[in-house]
Order: structure tokens, then C-alpha cells, then sequence
């Protein structure tokens, strides 16, 4: 019987292989000497997304910011109008006011490839260009491979019945797998326990420990007694992937297939010293499509992780159209929000979602929603006072206070440190702001470093 890790690497190869013959060079791309697709009018609109109930309660805690987005939109000599979009405080990369005058009176077709546009501008560009030539945007990107691509549900590290609640959601909607976080401040064990309780049979669940497993000694019992539970498919990033040693042990000694994010340690490396079993791959058209190849050449399986709303989301099936070891499911995050900006959904059966075939991105705006969301004046990222209690069976606790940096209880458990590191029993919760001086003085205090006490 074939090991998981086989399985999904057995899975990859029987794709068709992607070939370098099937890109379009730059020079042959279509319509870049069209006059009707230069850019005529450049337009952005803010939204504020709400989250769904649960991630509402886990994206509080650290990353309240990823509910803004904004909506671009390119209007060319032709009339027609393709949009995009960027998450303003996450993604590989957003527009600004300089990249907005550099594409003003551009050939839309000409500067589509441009990753440094962002991720909202470089959407819109592929978006409209399709729609003037009535294909698809994955007839821009190559050869269409795939018919329908894998999507995973996803949310932020979360307690153990969060987790199970999740899972349960995420199959109900169609979903079989779930992405979420590993972390020292919460439970990994009853987090895997509950989850695979409540999962239906052939869910899957991956975390991403984001190097919080710090190496190899330390982490490998953790991920065997996770990997115990059939939803334990693929693990993400245990300990840093510049740790060479340390993953290829890992390998060696778990079942679990591992995914790296690509480019760390570089791919050849990667690749030559087998440190990972595939890859996650992000980041604008240039570099998703070329990472897609490398990744075909080598005969290895990657998620697309590109993220934000259902814009986003249809975004990311474009390539999933193209990229033949695209055979990991997507992380796209919009499974976060309670609103969809778009007028068609994405429907999610059996794990796959259909890649749309109509012009552009092959979905529309739907300008209802958009207005009940519109933020007038986009804010800068939100940094709300946010106090966390981490607690264990034994009656130790830890503060640790917002100090204005993304991700901010996560960067003091990444490298070794005198913090607490993964244990039974842990929970973390957001203590509420009562007003009161002792909860000032406490996030005053844990704002500068941790504060742990034994009672």
C-alpha cells in the first residue's frame, strides 16, 4: 500500500506535464499592438469584508486588518472593463499610486506580465484583457490542463473546538480539506483529535506550524502523534526550511507529506536535496507560472496560495487551469468572509471547484454588495489594543500585548527562546479591554515582552 506521501506524489505525476513550448513568449502574447486595449481609466475602491462568526473570533486576535480590500478596476479604449483586486495590508504585493500612473495609457496586454503592478492592477490588466478577446484568462496564461482545480477551506491557529467546528463546516460546504495553524499557545493534540472526531472520511487537515516546531529533535514526536489521525495528509513549514538536515529527517521519519513554501531554500536545493515533498507557490502571474514549471519539470506537487476574497479565489482557478502539478488544494481564504463581492459563486463539490471558461476571470461584480461595503477613505492598517491570555493545566499564564507588527505573538515563538513550547492542555484567549487600570498596567507591561506567571 502506497504511504500518504507516495500517494500525493504518485498523484502529481500522473498529471500531464506542463512544457516550457506551451508559454507564450511576451512577443507572442495577443493583442499587445491593439490600440482599443490601452488603458484608459484606472479606479480602486475599498471594502470592509466581515468575517463569518468564527473567523471573527480568531482573526481578532492578530490579524484584524485582512478584512479591507480594494477593488480595481481598468477601463480601456475599447470600453471594456476587467477588475482585480488586492488585500491591502496582506498580499505578495499592492498597487500604489505610482504603479497606477505607470499603467495609465499602457497596452493593457503589454504590461499584464508585470508582477510588480500588484496584485490588484495585474489582475485587472489579464482580466480585461481577456474580456476584449472574449477568452479566458488561462488562455493568456497557457494550455488549459485541468477542468477543475482543489480548494482547501482555511482560518487562522484556533482551539480545539474551533477546529472541529471548522472542519464540520468546511464538508458541509463541499470542502475535503481544511488549512490552519499549528502553535505552542494552543493545543496541537487535542486540536488533531478533535478535528479527525468531527472530520467525514477523507478529510483532510493540514497545519502549518510556521517553524514553530524549531527542529527536528523537538518536532518529529509532535508530528507522529498527529499524524496518528488519518486527516494528517501534509504538514506545512514544521521547523525553518533553510534547515536543511532537519527536514530531510523529518522526512525520512514521518509519514505526513511535507510542503514548503517556494523559493526557501532555493528551488534547485530544494529540489537536488529532497527537503520537502512539494511546495507552496504565491505571488504575481511572472512567479507563479514559472515557479508552476519548475515544479512540473521536477515531477512535484504545490497548492496555489493566493489570497483574498472570492475575487481572489477565481483569480487563483485561472492558473489551476494551466499549472499541471497544481494538485494540491488552493489556499485562497475567502471561505473567511461572510460577503462575496462577485455575483457568482464559488461552488466547492467534492473538494474541486470548476475553473470558469467565460471571458476574463469569467465572473462578474456584483456592485450591490460592493456599495454596502465601500469605505469611503481607506484607513490605514488597524492596530487595535489586543491583550492575549495563554494559559496551562498547571495554572501558569502568559500576556502578551499588540506591539504593532503583523503577526506579533507568532515572531517571539519562531526562533528558541525561554518561551513555553508546544504542551498538552494549553488554550489562548483575547482578554477583553474592561476599562480598568490593572488591564492598562498588564498590556503595558505585556506589550514590551511577555509577562508569565505561575499563578
Amino acid at each position: 500500500m502506497l504511504s500518504r506521501r507516495n500517494w500525493l506524489l504518485s498523484s502529481a505525476a500522473a498529471v500531464p506535464f506542463l512544457g516550457c513550448a506551451q508559454l507564450r513568449s511576451p512577443a507572442a502574447r495577443p493583442g499587445r499592438d491593439e490600440p482599443g486595449l490601452r488603458i484608459k481609466h484606472i479606479r480602486r475602491t475599498t471594502v470592509n469584508l466581515p468575517y463569518r462568526p468564527v473567523p471573527a473570533r480568531s482573526m481578532a486576535r492578530e490579524l484584524p486588518h485582512w478584512v479591507y480590500a480594494e477593488i480595481c478596476e481598468v477601463e480601456l479604449a475599447n470600453g471594456v472593463i476587467g477588475f482585480g483586486e488586492t488585500m491591502l495590508y496582506y498580499t505578495w504585493g499592492a498597487t500604489s499610486n505610482a504603479d497606477v500612473e505607470f499603467a495609465r495609457d499602457k497596452n493593457a496586454a503589454a504590461i499584464m506580465w508585470r508582477d510588480d503592478l500588484g496584485a490588484g492592477l495585474q489582475m485587472a490588466c489579464f482580466d480585461a484583457v481577456g474580456r476584449s478577446l472574449d477568452v479566458p484568462v488561462h488562455a493568456l496564461l497557457g494550455k488549459q490542463v485541468h477542468t477543475q482545480t482543489p480548494v482547501a477551506w482555511w482560518n487562522i491557529d484556533l482551539p480545539p473546538e474551533d477546529v472541529a467546528s471548522e472542519a464540520k463546516t468546511a464538508a458541509a460546504a463541499g470542502y475535503k480539506a481544511f488549512k490552519t495553524k499549528g502553535r505552542p499557545w494552543f493545543d496541537i493534540w487535542e486540536q488533531a483529535k478533535q478535528g479527525n472526531a468531527a472530520a467525514a472520511d477523507g478529510f483532510s487537515i493540514t497545519f502549518d506550524y510556521n517553524d514553530t516546531l524549531l527542529n527536528a529533535k523537538r518536532g518529529i514526536p509532535i508530528l507522529k502523534d498527529v499524524e496518528k489521525y488519518p486527516i494528517t495528509k501534509i504538514v506545512e513549514t514544521p521547523i525553518p526550511q533553510g534547515n536543511i538536515p532537519g527536514n530531510q529527517q523529518i522526512r525520512r521519519e514521518t509519514k505526513a507529506a511535507v510542503a514548503m513554501h517556494y523559493g526557501n531554500p532555493a528551488p534547485a536545493t530544494a529540489i537536488r536535496e529532497r527537503v520537502c515533498d512539494g511546495f507552496v507557490v504565491g505571488g504575481g502571474a511572472t512567479k507563479v507560472m514559472n515557479a508552476g514549471r519548475v515544479a512540473a519539470m521536477a515531477d512535484m506537487p504545490f497548492w496555489l496560495q493566493l489570497v483574498g476574497s472570492t475575487i481572489t479565489g477565481a483569480w487563483a482557478l485561472q492558473f489551476g487551469a494551466v499549472l499541471s502539478h497544481a494538485t494540491w488544494p488552493a489556499v485562497t481564504c475567502f471561505q473567511l468572509y461572510a460577503d462575496s463581492p462577485l455575483q457568482q459563486p464559488i461552488t466547492v463539490k467534492n473538494g474541486y471547484a470548476k475553473i470558469p471558461n467565460g471571458p476574463g476571470l469569467g465572473v462578474d461584480l456584483d456592485w450591490n454588495v460592493i456599495k454596502k461595503l465601500t469605505v469611503p477613505n481607506p484607513p490605514a492598517r488597524p492596530e487595535p489594543e489586543r491583550l492575549l491570555e495563554t494559559r496551562w493545566p498547571n495554572g501558569r499564564k502568559m500576556f502578551v500585548g499588540s506591539d504593532g507588527t503583523v503577526n506579533y505573538m507568532l515572531r517571539k515563538f519562531m526562533r528558541p527562546s525561554t518561551l513555553p513550547y508546544f504542551e498538552p492542555g494549553v488554550t489562548t484567549r483575547l482578554l477583553p479591554n474592561d476599562g480598568s487600570k490593572d488591564w492598562r498596567d498588564l498590556y503595558t507591561r505585556a506589550r514590551a515582552k511577555p509577562v508569565i506567571t505561575n499563578t
